[in-house]
């Protein structure tokens, strides 16, 4: 039996983008424009559609399949139940590809009717040092965009080039709104773009301080990535040719900081949270649900797991994460508002092994450089000062070391790495015979793990019993 697809009932020829995005992936398709096509219902918000802009050279298969399109896909949401619901997706409006049409990207963000910029653009696309939590200005093409801002490659001087045109012509403030797992992702997104304007522009940065707000924002959904035979059962589940469809599971939540200097959506008609600080939600998934993920990724990775929910289902993982959820992160997590911490716990491990989803571990363990100091290092450090129970972690560095050290899992198979983010230096660092180099990588270089004794002693050990005996069987041994 097909699965009914539901279908706006909005014209698209009346709705205008009020948004750019920057960073059309999957998981903003199953996010923030699945909330943006419910609201388009209301005649009264069909200024909000979105106009997606894509800058690099890798968009370009998805860029050609979604105008095909029209700019519209199809997205099914995987119900824990096994049952799905499919939705036409058609908020997306517009779409650029900055490769082939830079000017038009620069000229959408100059656009009076533009509002609001929102991105997700990757933990480390916001270009900020890990060790010193400043703007790399010496990164090749931040460099480039700043000694040619008329022809930019990176998120930031086009956004630059585009308001240096709308400060010219008077189009007035705009919001710039993160929606990446970043811990104060506006705080940061501010950072870097201020620091970005100061270095090539101190008269836009000035006027960027005044007529640019940035919101903090949490944003949680598990979208994986879409491989080509999911194209294949998706479209025979729903009857549907549609070459990008998105899957998802049931769960979404949006928290927002109401911080909006041009007017926004009413997002909070279809589910959005709005608030005056995001901090305690903020804090609650990071730690919980981001940092379960990191935590799992490696030693079911490691152990031949492939898929979350299959990793999960093995009682040793899922009392390996629940023991950290407990004993290791609720009691520097408060809860925000009334929210019941153990019921959120639960539905956690129950999405974790929602096998409709079935999210690849891969995509958990791509670009641990970035994940470390956001989801694993601000509680580490806490449990290090407190002199807490420091096993847990000590074995997920070892695994990590283990998974970028060997390329290797326990039964023999081989694996290519994905770390973005990692130097030069770092590679030197992993290849080292000796694991405490390890502790010098730039993703932990502002944590001093290497003065922490007792969490050193543990790691060591840790590394020798999953050299010695592999990673189950070490895990086993901690349980």
């Amino acid at each position: 039996m097909k699965t009914q697809v539901l279908s706006y009932n909005y014209n698209r020829e009346h709705i205008k983008p009020g948004i750019l995005h920057i960073g059309v992936g999957n998981f903003h398709r199953a996010h923030e424009e699945f909330y943006t096509n419910l609201l388009l219902e209301d005649p009264t918000q069909q200024d909000w559609g979105i106009c997606g802009a894509m800058l690099l050279p890798g968009d370009e298969r998805l860029y050609r399949v979604l105008e095909k399109q029209k700019k519209e896909y199809t997205l099914t949401i995987c119900g824990r139940d096994g049952k799905d619901q499919t939705y036409q997706i058609g908020s997306l409006i517009e779409l650029i590809w900055g490769i082939e049409n830079p000017a038009a990207i620069i000229n959408k963000i100059a656009d009076k009717n533009i509002h609001i910029i929102t991105l997700t653009i990757t933990e480390g696309g916001y270009n900020i040092a890990k060790a010193t939590n400043e703007f790399m200005l010496d990164n090749e093409n931040i460099k480039y965009d700043l000694a040619h801002p008329q022809s930019p490659k990176t998120t930031f001087g086009f956004v630059a080039e585009g308001l240096r045109k709308r400060k010219a012509v008077g189009n007035g403030p705009i919001t710039i709104l993160s929606c990446d797992n970043l811990q104060h992702n506006g705080n940061t997104a501010r950072k870097a773009f201020l620091s970005f304007f100061q270095a090539q522009d101190p008269e836009l940065a000035e006027w960027a301080t005044v007529n640019i707000t940035f919101p903090n924002s949490m944003v949680d959904r598990i979208t994986p990535s879409t491989q080509p035979e999911d194209i294949i059962r998706l479209n025979t589940q729903n009857g549907t040719q549609d070459g990008a469809p998105v899957y998802c599971e049931d769960f979404i939540q949006w928290v927002v900081e109401d911080k909006f200097i041009a007017g926004r959506p009413a997002w909070e008609k279809v589910g959005v949270e709005f608030t005056q600080d995001v901090t305690t939600y903020e804090n609650m998934k990071l730690s919980l649900l981001n940092a379960s993920h990191t935590l799992l990724s490696y030693p079911a990775f490691l152990s031949g797991y492939r898929k979350v929910d299959v990793a999960i289902s093995d009682e040793r993982i899922k009392k390996f994460v629940r023991g950290f959820m407990d004993i290791d992160i609720t009691p520097y997590v408060p809860a925000p508002g009334n929210m019941d911490l153990d019921l959120y716990k639960q539905t956690l491990i129950e999405r974790f092994g929602n096998h409709t989803v079935s999210d690849q571990v891969a995509r958990l363990c791509f670009d641990g450089a970035s994940k470390f100091p956001v989801y694993i290092m601000p509680n580490l450090i806490q449990m290090i000062r407190d002199r807490a129970n420091l096993t847990r972690q000590a074995y997920l560095f070892a695994a990590y070391r283990h998974y970028l050290k060997y390329k290797t899992d326990d039964n023999g198979t081989k694996f290519e790495i994905a770390e973005p983010w990692l130097t030069a230096t770092d590679d030197i660092l992993i290849a080292s015979n000796s694991p405490i180099d390890f502790l010098s990588l730039s993703p932990f270089q502002s944590t001093e793990l290497k003065a922490a004794d007792e969490f050193v002693e543990l790691y060591l050990q840790m590394v020798n019993a999953i050299k010695e005996k592999g990673t189950m069987s070490t895990l086993e041994s901690i349980l």
